[in-house]
This record gives structure tokens, C-alpha cells and sequence, in this order.
């Protein structure tokens, strides 16, 4: 294994982690909510294959692009009601595999840059016990401009560190999210380890820009040392 000592070099990195399928299990939740409440509205119609790879997206992005591609429409009240029963599902989901162990040995500061809004953010991480890791180091989607995949989370993540995005690593199980910290400037590790991930996936996000594509995260601690020899022998 690759070992680093935490001092000055490291400290002046940073590991920022996505929330929904990186340390919440939730995306699958989602889908599965997804569909059957599309398909509740939307009988004989098969949703799934047009809406799992819009996933990583905000919700109501994803219902809109999934109602177009399939000819179909949705009321401001059915995605309110569809974003709420969704939300309140993925609520429950529990962490990620491995996560609190894979955290608790990267010695970089870490924070959570994440498509959903911030109450939802607080309340899973809380509930998880993985608040611990990121305090109020959170940076989501109702406080930039624009969601995933525009950059915008990242470069506020990026500026509230006080870091270049170069000194920052990405984790992301999105394509959506893995374009969003690549256009801000940032190395991504994909994640492919959550139960709704497929291997069509690692395709997709290596074209994304991802790095490294990896499904287990006690590989994570290795991976994150190996960048950080890198980044410190990089930085001038």
C-alpha cells in the first residue's frame, strides 16, 4: 500500500466527496421511486431505460428529460410530488460500504459537494454519523447558480477551501458530476460501488473525464495517497 505522512503538503489538499451513491446508498432508492411513480402516471410505458442514465442530474432534470425523450408531460405539481416522495425514500438509504473506514484514513480536510439541497444533505450525513467528517463543509445545489453538471458546486467547494482546483480530488458516480469537477478543474475518481451502479458506467464516466474508475471503497484510502504523491510532487 501506499503510504503518505500527513504535514504541510497535505494539508493543502482537499478529497470532496459527492453525496447521493459516493457515501449515501441512495441512488438505486431514487430510481426505484422514480419509476414507479412515472410509471404509475404513465401505464404501459417503460421508463427505466430512458431515466437511469439521466441519474447524477437534479431530480426535476431528471423528469423533465426523461418526459421529453419519451413524449410525455409533467405538470409542476406531479414533479413537486414525485421530487418529495423521492427525497422522504432516499431519506432512509444507508451508507455507503466502507465509507466511514475508507474517511477515517485519508488525512486530507474533506468536504461534500452535492445536487441536492442542503437541509436533505444535513439530515443524511447526521443521520449516517458522516457529518463527522465534513462539519459544514458542504456545498449544494440551492447555494450556486447552476446544478451539476455545470461546475459551479466545485468552484464554490474549491473557493471555500481556499484552494486551487488542482489541489482538490473528486469523487463522483455520475457522469453529471464527474463533468462538473472536470470543467471546474478538479482530478475525479468514478465510483462504481452503490447498488444501482452497472458496467456500462465505468465506460461512461471514463469518457466523462474520470481518472480512475474504481467499486469498492476500501480502495479509496490507496487511490487517495497515490494522487496525493502526485498533486505534492506537482506543486510548485
Amino acid at each position: 500500500m501506499t503510504t503518505v505522512t500527513a504535514g504541510t503538503r497535505v494539508r493543502n489538499l482537499a478529497l470532496i466527496c459527492d453525496c447521493d451513491g459516493v457515501l449515501i446508498d441512495s441512488e438505486a432508492v431514487a430510481a426505484r421511486m422514480l419509476v414507479h411513480e412515472l410509471e404509475a402516471r404513465w401505464p404501459d410505458t417503460d421508463v427505466e431505460p430512458v431515466l437511469l442514465p439521466l441519474l447524477g442530474l437534479r431530480i426535476e432534470r431528471v423528469l423533465q428529460g426523461t418526459a421529453t425523450q419519451l413524449g410525455k408531460s409533467l405538470g409542476a405539481h406531479d414533479i413537486d410530488a414525485i421530487r418529495q416522495a423521492v427525497e422522504a425514500a432516499a431519506m432512509q438509504a444507508p451508507a455507503v460500504e466502507g465509507i466511514e473506514a475508507a474517511l477515517a484514513q485519508v488525512p486530507l480536510v474533506k468536504g461534500c459537494a452535492s445536487n441536492s439541497f442542503r437541509p436533505y444533505v444535513e439530515s443524511v450525513l447526521a443521520r449516517t454519523g458522516l457529518v463527522r467528517f465534513f462539519g459544514e463543509r458542504l456545498f449544494c445545489a440551492d447555494a450556486v447558480p447552476n446544478p451539476k453538471p455545470a461546475p459551479d458546486v466545485y468552484v464554490a467547494a474549491a473557493h471555500g477551501f481556499g484552494l486551487a482546483p488542482r489541489a482538490c480530488l473528486v469523487v463522483e458516480d455520475s457522469v453529471a458530476g464527474v463533468t462538473a469537477a472536470r470543467v471546474a478543474g478538479m482530478t475525479v475518481f468514478g465510483f462504481i460501488g452503490g447498488a444501482h451502479a452497472s458496467d456500462a458506467q465505468v465506460d461512461r464516466l471514463h469518457a466523462a473525464g474520470a481518472r480512475h474508475v474504481f467499486d469498492d471503497m476500501r480502495q479509496l484510502p490507496d487511490l487517495v495517497a497515490q494522487w496525493t504523491l502526485s498533486a505534492t510532487a506537482a506543486a510548485p
